[in-house]
């Protein structure tokens, strides 16, 4: 079956209700508009041949009269469309999963007045179910835009489709590398049950591996295609403790981040300057809206008791060490010496 087909028959599946209130590629509408430059093109190459006749010439004039780097009709329709399309994926995606996770982390009366707003509808079933299709929402989405840029390059002999995910990720919404992917893969993961080292697929999704030299969440798409989510802090190199995403998508640890941001770890990311970089990729303004991984760092929990535990007593005497010295300073500034 072609993937427009499955993609289709997707849309209109038993999730039919859940996507209503989400954004999707409008994949045959851009197939579409592909298929129509493809028809002038081919008319074209037909009027230069007909133009300069000859077999070596007929070759170079017919490439140079192909729009080789852009094309009015698409560059206007297509990556202006796909573009928001993409944009309104990522934020819907990355709402309802905020959501969805916030439910099954919050604790107390804050999980009890959650559960009230939803009329109970959230058990446990219901929100591994909701679970297992946000993650194929995001799979089938990505997959579409994948393929619709393979055929957008394939028809014009460019590379703008490459580029526009470079463009993606840039903007952070390369779909595949949200955090909150990696979280919901957690999610997953903790209500799965796995024994510490074992290696499984998940809901034919996700798989674990944290026995590697590297700790790795896998993410297994159709056609067998791997993902690989590295669970290394690069500022300590060990696993990362109290995990946060930055907005550009690289997992630290918290006291790493901190510490990276000239922030206190109590004061948190949301203090750090906007002039404060990445450690990997240097990109200012990225801990304002990092993502605090709490699914991961439960897993991490439940995995590697024994060093999640010491982990904890290590930041929590330093958060204790910070403060203190912290507020001395204040004392001094406050009572003159």
């Amino acid at each position: 079956m072609k993937f427009g087909e499955t993609f289709t028959e997707y849309l209109h599946g038993d999730q039919e209700r859940f996507l209503d209130k989400c954004s999707h590629v409008e994949y045959k509408r851009l197939k579409k508009v592909l298929k129509s430059c493809k028809s002038c093109k081919d008319l074209h190459d037909s009027a230069c041949k007909t133009e300069w006749p000859g077999d070596g010439e007929n070759h170079s004039k017919s490439q140079l009269c192909q729009c080789q780097s852009s094309c009015s009709l698409c560059d206007h329709m297509f990556f202006s469309e796909l573009m928001k399309e993409v944009s309104d994926i990522a934020g819907c995606f990355s709402s309802r999963a905020r959501h969805l996770l916030h439910l099954h982390v919050a604790s107390g009366m804050q999980r009890y007045v959650l559960r009230v707003r939803q009329c109970f509808k959230n058990d446990q079933q219901a929100m591994i179910e909701e679970g297992r299709m946000l993650i194929e929402y995001i799979i089938m989405n990505a997959i579409a835009i994948r393929k619709i840029l393979k055929k957008y390059d394939k028809v014009h002999r460019s590379v703008n489709g490459k580029n526009f995910k470079t463009k993606m990720r840039a903007e952070h919404i390369e779909l595949l590398q949200s955090p909150w992917l990696i979280e919901l893969g957690a999610f997953y993961l903790n209500f799965n049950g796995l024994n510490c080292g074992e290696s499984r697929e998940f809901s034919g999704h996700f798989s674990f591996d944290f026995n590697a030299s590297q700790p790795v969440m896998m993410l297994t798409l159709p056609n067998s295609i791997k993902l690989e989510y590295n669970l290394t802090c690069a500022i300590c190199l060990d696993i990362v403790f109290n995990p946060y995403a930055l907005s550009c998508g690289h997992l630290f640890c918290k006291s790493c981040a901190c510490s990276a941001a000239s922030v206190l770890m109590f004061q948190g990311l949301k203090s750090a300057s906007p002039e404060s970089k990445c450690p990997i990729c240097r990109e200012a303004g990225v801990y304002t809206n990092a993502v605090r991984m709490l699914e991961l760092d439960l897993l991490l929990k439940r995995r590697f008791k024994e060093y999640w535990k010491e982990r904890l007593i290590a930041e929590r005497a330093e958060m204790v060490k910070q403060s203190k010295e912290y507020w001395d300073l204040q004392t001094k500034y406050m009572v003159g010496y």
